[in-house]
């Protein structure tokens, strides 16, 4: 059947070219290209139909000349069809006509954004599409509160995802770095929280983090008005957008609680991360605020956050003891669950569902609430369980201000290595059972700005790995291979700078995994049992008690499952059996150092042998505090010289900064 689909579009269409029709991202459900091509301004513009939607209606005339059609031109007609996804399309181009069938408005637009990815600017290859979404959510995050961006940005943005058939702009407007939003009712959010002496997040952070007002020499910081933000949500809809704002909440929330005291738990205009939930006036000021965020946005649902709540004060706090025991609550941490319920019950009441990232995860928390996975899909399958929709966007594959290529080639990042391979990889929900996979509305991809200070940087970061989970949101489970996306990739991404002047990753210049772990390393302690003295954490096991002498070293990323963690004062401290008392004139270890992760080379490293396991000689000590280095460092530590023994104990002791030693291998020779 497919033979005869080819041959027919073969003679279907005149062969007077060729256009990179393969090229088409994210790759559609159904498509078959023939020989031929026909001219962009050689097509006349039909009536449109009411439900083509202002956004198509906008791309079309992009594309297609608005004129009665003349005798022997080619004509676009347009039609409406019945599906199960509003955003589904047909296409069929020939050299007579441009035939789009759509559900909806959307799926005009979805068609029109195909459309423009086929033309090179003057033809449209013959072909016919069918075409339709896996998922309705398929989203980008902005981190705006670490670093602002200018509204000219947040467009390009919304210019550039459109094309791939992203539909939701995620931003997150407050942030304990900056409030970023107008609120008429609350003024000093703008006045005094929206601006910080610095503008380095990270001295930020690593100072004082004081705030201030525009006005004081050296301020840095914005935010948007109501009418710049109402401007943005009407373009983003023109293409296709819905904007989801978040403001966040209990925690993360320092900038309201500096410039508003009587909101956290102690009253300090400083450094208090949470609001009280035991304080009326905290809902007060959440509903003003939600109340006014909702005149700006029309979206359906309001994120607020919810995450990474410390609730240090609370245990302490009279007022929050008070409400734990009218409300009869088994701990004090349940207020949080009782806060996020009573903020959606608000929402809802007013025509809007609340969105939070999965630590709001709670029996307590009304139906319609949908949770933000972020922390594995373990809290997928728990949020399912509870009777919640989730959007998927898990650290190991969205987060996308980690290294995307070998981290000393790269900008500053906050750590670990997402590249776009590893991306690509996602399988939304594959850890769910039917049942579950049914209440997994989407996916998303995330960039936090904590070490993105600029807009070009912040492009470098987002392209093209927001490519793959553009695809992945599309398409599903049901993707082609790696390799055949990369060239997609690539073509778009020229494209994106080309005619938006995007500034994304170049692929060609990917250096690729860390050499050393392409390669087993053959040495006499492979296999070999290793002790723990000090055992590794359990967040980072690798593969356990094989880790440091299976022969396998670890590439670029600590989570990558071959770097083994150690936190704590004892540092690592191991001992290995080579089972007979042999010679050794080598040993060599290999260790990691990233700054952002809080993972540092060790200060002190000695070896010692010992014949039986108890009575330990010193045979190499080396002293050396780790390097105050935001660059990501790999080194190997070696030892050499001349001794016999059964056992040999490696201690490496972390130095003044304390924090994380991470090691792959203890290869001896």
């Amino acid at each position: 059947m497919r033979k005869l689909l080819l041959l027919f579009f073969a003679g279907w269409c005149a062969a007077t070219g060729t256009l990179p029709a393969q090229e088409l991202l994210p790759r559609p459900r159904r498509a078959v290209f023939g020989k031929g091509t026909v001219r962009c301004n050689a097509v006349r513009r039909d009536c449109m139909p009411a439900e083509t939607g202002a956004g198509a209606r906008l791309l079309f005339s992009e594309l297609f000349l608005d004129s009665i059609p003349e005798k022997g031109c080619p004509v676009l007609h347009l039609s409406v069809f019945s599906a199960d996804s509003p955003e589904a399309y047909r296409l069929r181009i020939t050299p007579d006509s441009v035939v789009v069938r759509a559900a909806s408005g959307e799926g005009f637009l979805r068609a029109a954004q195909t459309l423009r990815q086929l033309s090179d600017g003057k033809r449209l290859p013959c072909c016919t599409i069918e075409d339709s979404p896996a998922y309705a959510w398929r989203g980008a995050m902005l981190d705006v509160s670490r670093h602002f961006f200018p509204l000219s940005f947040l467009k390009r943005q919304i210019d550039a995802l459109s094309r791939f058939k992203i539909n939701r702009l995620h931003l997150h407007l407050t942030d304990a770095a900056g409030w970023r939003i107008e609120i008429k009712s609350r003024p000093k959010l703008t006045e005094q929280a929206a601006w910080r002496p610095q503008a380095s997040w990270k001295a930020w952070w690593n100072g004082r983090r004081d705030y201030c007002t525009r006005e004081t020499p050296g301020a840095y910081g914005g935010f948007y008005t109501r009418e710049e933000l109402k401007e943005l949500v009407r373009y983003a809809s023109l293409r296709g957008i819905v904007i989801i704002p978040e403001i966040e909440m209990p925690g993360h929330s320092e900038e309201v609680t500096a410039v508003y005291p009587e909101l956290s738990c102690t009253h300090r205009p400083h450094g208090e991360a949470d609001f009280c939930p035991g304080n009326e006036a905290t809902f007060a000021f959440v509903e003003e605020v939600l109340q006014e965020v909702m005149e700006i946005f029309p979206s359906e649902y309001i994120h607020v956050g919810g995450d990474e709540a410390e609730k240090k004060a609370w245990p302490s706090c009279p007022l929050c003891q008070r409400r734990k025991e009218e409300l009869d609550l088994a701990s004090t941490d349940d207020l949080q669950a009782w806060m996020m319920r009573r903020v959606g019950d608000f929402l809802l009441a007013r025509g809007r569902k609340m969105i939070g990232w999965d630590e709001i995860t709670a029996d307590s928390l009304s139906g319609n609430t949908v949770v933000m996975v972020w922390r594995g899909e373990e809290r997928a399958a728990e949020a399912v369980r509870r009777g919640h929709d989730v959007i998927l966007a898990p650290g190991s594959h969205c987060y996308l201000d980690s290294y995307q290529d070998a981290p000393h080639t790269q900008p500053e990042a906050i750590g670990g290595l997402l590249p776009l391979e590893r991306v690509y990889s996602y399988r939304p929900g594959e850890t769910l059972d039917a049942a579950g996979q049914r209440h997994v509305l989407g996916v998303q991809g995330n960039l936090w700005t904590e070490y993105i200070a600029t807009e070009e940087h912040a492009e470098y970061m987002l392209y093209p790995r927001m490519l793959a989970i553009a695809e992945t949101g599309w398409t599903g489970n049901r993707k082609g291979t790696y390799a055949d996306f990369r060239k997609r990739a690539q073509a778009a991404t020229d494209r994106l700078h080309r005619e938006l002047g995007i500034r994304p990753f170049d692929l060609r210049k990917e250096t690729g995994p860390r050499p050393e772990s392409l390669t087993p390393l053959h040495h006499k302690a492979v296999g070999a049992k290793v002790s723990y003295r000090h055992t590794f954490s359990p967040y980072y096991p690798a593969a356990a008690e094989a880790t440091l002498t299976d022969g396998l070293r670890g590439g670029w990323n600590h989570g990558d499952g071959r770097w083994q963690g150690f936190v704590g004062k004892e540092g690592l401290d191991v001992l290995i059996d080579l089972k007979q008392r042999q010679k050794i004139s080598r040993v060599e270890v290999s260790f990691m150092q990233s700054a952002g992760a809080e993972i540092f080379m060790p200060a002190v490293l000695t070896f010692y042998t010992s014949d039986d396991g108890e009575n330990f000689t010193p045979i190499g000590l080396f002293r050396k505090e780790p390097e105050k280095t935001d660059r990501p460092v790999y080194e190997q530590r070696i030892w050499k010289g001349k001794s016999r023994t059964r056992y040999l104990r490696v201690q490496a002791l972390p130095g003044k900064q304390g924090g994380w030693i991470f090691a792959d291998e203890i290869a001896v020779f």
